[in-house]
Parts: C-alpha cells; structure tokens; sequence
C-alpha cells in the first residue's frame, strides 16, 4: 500500500469540466453541469479496493447525507486502470456502490483524461469548489489513515464545507490527502 500524497491542485482552478459514464445506472453520462451543487461541489478521485478509501467511506457517505440538503454535491471518479485492476471495473464499481451504500454519483473515468486535468494522484484525493466552481479546498478528509489509530472524523472537509455555508474565508493550511497511487495507464 503506497502512501502516495495529493499534488495540492492551486486554489482558484476552475473545475475541469467532464462528462462520464455512471456504471451504477446503465453507463448515462452525467456532467460537472449536470451534477455540480448549489452551494458547492465535492469531486473524489477513488476506487473500489483501495484501502485507504475502504477505510473512510462510509464516513464519506455520512458527510454526503448531512450536506446533500445544504447544496453541497458529492461526485466520485474512478480513473484506475481497470484492464490491470479488475476490481475496479465499472461493473464492480455499479456493486461497490451497492454494498458500501452512498447514493452520490460514481463515475468511470477510462481514458484517465479527467483525472489528469484534475491533476489527481491518489485514492482518495478531494477537491472542493464554490458555486462558481472555483477551488476552494483541496486535501485530506481528516488525520485518519489505515492502522494509525486515528478517529474518522472528516473534520477537514466539514470545516471546509461549513466554512463555505457560512461565507467565511477557508483555512489557509490545507493537508494532503494521502492514499494508494491512481493507477495509469501505461
């Protein structure tokens, strides 16, 4: 397991726009436009076997299902590659949904090109943007990793989403989320 962490995308970046397939409702795709949320977006670069994400998701779905009333969207992308990792093919992604039940979209990223603009590294990597769809936060979920003992809270996200509904200004020291590499394509 590779603590790979994130690159820290600059704050400002307009989210790369991008239309993906959703294995979990017959391949439609789904757009940044379509999806994005009122107040705020949360995009997710992740995967089904990771261990770094298998130890934070269900977190991550309980942040989703406080925050989805307040107009932050949550979307998840899997860019691995799934011709060398079959657990992490888009039908096992439609199962993964299933069994780990989050209702945020999860979409497949084949050709890599959307985590590439994103500049994404690893599983889990956020990126939060604004209303305009500006960065406003990107990083770690919270200090939890697997085996260091540490309480899955998702203090970071929550306060960068509360400091968004609030209007106030973001916390100007943002960590990186570490977690297994993406894995490209060769």
């Amino acid at each position: 397991m590779a603590n790979t962490p994130s690159n820290m995308l600059e704050l400002g970046t307009k989210a790369p726009f991008f239309e993906l397939p959703n294995p979990s409702i017959s391949n439609e795709m789904q757009s940044l436009e379509d999806l994005k949320g009122e107040k705020g977006t949360l995009v997710i670069f992740m995967c089904n076997h990771c261990p770094f994400v298998l130890h934070i998701i269900d977190k991550l779905s309980e942040l989703y299902e406080d925050y989805q009333n307040n107009g932050i969207e949550f979307i998840a992308i899997n860019a691995n590659d799934a011709d060398k990792y079959p657990a992490d093919s888009p039908e096992k992604m439609a199962e993964f949904q299933v069994e780990r039940k989050f209702d945020f979209p999860y979409l497949y990223d084949e050709s890599q090109a959307i985590a590439k603009a994103y500049d994404a590294a690893c599983t889990p990597d956020f990126y939060f943007f604004d209303d305009k769809l500006d960065l406003i936060y990107r990083g770690q979920m919270d200090d939890s990793r697997p085996g260091n003992n540490k309480e899955i809270t998702g203090e970071d996200l929550i306060i960068a989403f509360e400091n968004l509904l609030a209007e106030q200004t973001q916390e100007e020291i943002q960590k990186p989320s570490i977690g297994c590499n993406i894995k490209w394509k060769a």
